[in-house]
């Protein structure tokens, strides 16, 4: 196979990192990958880049904008982190590897939001979309997140609340609360694969944009994002649809539902034995899926 190709090309003032695994010149459909957070890394959801070897298709990653590997804007706030900056970013990505008439796209948990707010623009190119453990609406998910939050022993759950309350949320005591949560619906596995904790020591490094638009942990959200949905818009998809979950996901069935209730053409898997991340939780599974669902558009 051939070697992956890593570099960096430029977005307005900055620039973003990727890698191909695989080769575009395979005539495979060629897969974009996005990572979640907002404000994660691509090491989380690195397992995809074996689908490469599955079928032959070329599998890119990228860090997104102030994220991982790219420029890193910690001292950028709330309004400079949108959406449309990351959607603007998306097309950058695939014009600068030229495959904008002619991709598939997967997208994780925000990166799966992000491929929907994508997709309702209905690009001629987008051939396939895999959405991943995402919200459709963000006050469900919230909802969703609290629901799941109240079944947490009442220790863990009065500790949280304390340091919510208090504003104390970098405090070491309300991150060991919150990580019992993450545990149970986010990365069931034990301890948490190499490529997910270096994530997340890397967003512990630099929280930049998942404060801004999400907030300080999964079910506390009061950034930018905290009222956004695209619930109502899509039944304007046109692209063949797969939709990922866990059986124990944070993307709760509820959190899901819009999308297989609305997306004209799609599929539905959940994973028995997952929470947020089938991809390493039941990775041979996953990426079997996901391969199967993409040879159809070859």
């Amino acid at each position: 196979m051939t070697p992956p190709q890593e570099g960096f090309l430029p977005f307005r003032d900055y620039r973003t990192w990727y890698r191909i695994t695989g080769s575009l010149e395979s005539g495979k459909l060629p897969m974009v990958v996005a990572h979640g957070g907002p404000g994660c890394t691509h090491d989380y959801v690195d397992s995809f880049k074996d689908i490469a070897a599955l079928d032959g298709r070329a599998v890119i990653h990228y860090d997104q904008l102030g994220n991982g590997n790219s420029t890193r804007l910690p001292e950028k706030g709330p309004d400079f982190w949108t959406v449309a900056l990351f959607l603007e970013e998306l097309d950058a990505v695939l014009s600068h590897l030229a495959i904008q008439d002619r991709y598939a796209f997967l997208g994780q948990s925000w990166g799966g939001m992000l491929g929907a707010e994508h997709a309702v623009l209905r690009p001629k190119g987008l051939k396939a979309l895999v959405i991943a453990n995402s919200p459709a609406n963000m006050h469900t998910w919230v909802s969703e997140a609290n629901r799941l939050r109240r079944d947490l022993p009442a220790e863990i759950q009065a500790i949280l609340l304390r340091h919510e309350e208090a504003g104390t949320l970098s405090d070491p005591e309300y991150i060991a609360a919150s990580r019992v949560f993450y545990d149970r619906h986010v990365c069931r596995l034990t301890p948490w694969p190499a490529e997910v904790a270096r994530t997340f020591a890397i967003m512990d490094e630099d929280s930049t944009v998942y404060r801004n638009m999400n907030g300080p942990t999964e079910f506390h959200v009061i950034g930018t994002m905290r009222d956004w949905t695209i619930e109502d818009r899509l039944h304007l998809i046109e692209a063949p649809t797969l939709l990922i979950s866990g059986r124990h996901d944070e993307a709760t069935p509820e959190v899901v539902r819009p999308y297989r209730e609305k997306v004209p053409d799609i599929r539905a898997i959940v994973f028995e034995n997952s929470s947020h991340m089938p991809h390493v939780e039941e990775k041979d599974a996953c990426l079997g899926a996901v391969s199967e669902f993409l040879r159809v558009y070859d």
